[in-house]
């Protein structure tokens, strides 16, 4: 199983699809790593030579934010929103949806399962 900058990749996958499993890469940013060593997308990733490994790496390293640092990069955006307190940040504050989405009917991913709030009960007015 190689290993790419922390993350162990997957022998059987294809490596365009392997470079996936790194968090900040996706489909045409892996094409585009490929595309710049020469390397054939349909190559299974445990093929792959220790020299084209090492390779990959590098320009990961040189030219991308991936991991722990993207996870990083992106709390402190979030953490900037909050502190100035802008419309966005106040969203997140608060476990909102951020884009401008519906809350009143949908939105369970960001605000949690249901709290059930006791309504009122169809109390009848007493005659006397």
């Amino acid at each position: 199983m190689p290993r790419i900058v922390g993350v162990d990749i997957p022998n059987n996958k294809a490596i365009l699809i392997a470079l996936t499993y790194i968090h900040g890469i996706g489909s045409f940013t892996a094409e585009k790593i490929l595309n710049e060593l020469g390397i054939k997308f349909n190559v299974p990733a445990g093929k792959l030579t220790e020299d084209e490994v090492s390779k990959i790496a590098q320009i990961i390293d040189r030219d991308l934010a991936v991991e722990g640092q993207l996870r990083r990069q992106v709390s402190q955006d979030i953490a900037r929103l909050k502190d100035i307190g802008c419309y966005r940040g106040l969203r997140h504050r608060k476990g909102l949806p951020v884009r401008g989405q519906q809350t009143q009917s949908n939105a369970r991913t960001r605000k949690g399962k249901r709290k059930t709030v006791a309504g009122k009960k169809g109390v009848k007015e007493i005659r006397s």
